[in-house]
């Protein structure tokens, strides 16, 4: 999810540099819905390449009929990059071997471009358009509307105003304890009236039960959403607080107050891009940089108390 939400700014400014051009997204068949909440592609081409071969090879072959100009792999891994060069296109475009996630992807471009290694993954996206001599750095994210049945029950149960608690991660070492969760909705509830929402996905409802139990009655669990139902969920909140995980890149995406917490991943990196959202970050003293679980005898990301937490969503929800 947090790569294709990275990329759309990337996607949106081409179409605004060249409103004439098509422009087809080739995605994972898993996270189509993700590219669906967006307005940035004519077509979105769906690969499915843990399925059966004849069906990645069916897929490329009607890349290969389309002729393109230039085929851009923003995501620097061997299954794009090949992907990406097998498309056919007059030329294939990625990052430099010091911006690849996976170096061997280099090998499948024509030309490459080196973003700066300190700009977050967003504006490193956006660089990539200067192999076609397009220099943009506005951050632009279409969302399409979205409706939802669930949004609007939430709303009923909560009031107008409710923030968005989202305690669950791919990566256990990305998890924040849910009982802090709780105390953060308890306090905030208290001191701002606001209610809170706890969204959780696959697998990860006892945890999101967890929060809404430590919370004194400030925070409800939402009922089972899809991904639209989610995106309508952040669209409307106050604010919401997560870790680097999915929900968190679909608030930035529609400009919703974002506080995040992180641990072993960068928030200059992979956070929320505008000035006005806050980071509670661990990233500097973490001894576990981009590894699922954490190896050290102090979990960095327990580190981050429930007052620094309430203090940067009150400072937030302030601004």
């Amino acid at each position: 999810m947090g790569d294709i939400v990275h990329t759309v700014p990337m996607a949106a400014a081409l179409g605004r540099a060249r409103p004439h051009a098509r422009i087809d997204w080739l995605v994972d068949r898993r996270h189509r819905p993700v590219l669906d909440l967006f307005d940035v592609a004519d077509t979105a081409i769906t690969v499915d390449p843990a399925g059966p071969w004849r069906h990645t090879v069916a897929v490329v072959r009607a890349l290969r009929e389309s002729a393109y100009d230039a085929v851009i792999d923003a995501q620097g891994l061997i299954k794009s990059a090949i992907l990406a060069r097998f498309a056919g296109g007059r030329r294939t475009i990625g990052f430099a071997r010091q911006a690849l996630r996976e170096p061997a992807a280099l090998r499948f471009y024509s030309e490459t471009v080196s973003p700066d290694p300190t700009a977050h993954v967003v504006r490193q996206n956006l660089q990539l358009l200067r192999a076609l001599g397009i220099e943009e750095t506005a951050i632009e994210t279409p969302v399409r509307a979205v409706a939802s049945a669930v949004a609007d029950d939430v709303r009923q149960a909560t009031g107008p105003r409710y923030g968005v608690l989202n305690p669950g991660a791919g990566w256990p070492n990305k998890q924040w304890p849910p009982e802090k969760f709780g105390a953060v909705a308890a306090a905030v509830y208290e001191s701002h009236g606001l209610p809170w929402v706890v969204v959780w996905g696959p697998g990860e409802e006892s945890l999101a039960r967890r929060v809404e139990e430590s919370s004194a009655g400030a925070a409800m669990l939402a009922p089972p959403t899809s991904l639209s139902d989610l995106m309508a969920l952040v669209q409307r909140a106050a604010v919401v607080v997560a870790g680097d995980t999915g929900p968190i890149h679909l608030a930035a995406a529609a400009a919703t107050p974002v506080v995040g917490l992180y641990g072993p991943t960068n928030p200059a990196r992979n956070g929320p891009w505008l000035e006005s959202d806050i980071c509670v970050s661990r990233f500097e003293g973490c001894a576990c940089h981009h590894k699922r679980r954490c190896t050290a005898a102090t979990w960095c990301l327990d580190t981050i108390t429930v007052d620094e937490v309430i203090e940067a969503v009150g400072r937030r929800l302030n601004q």
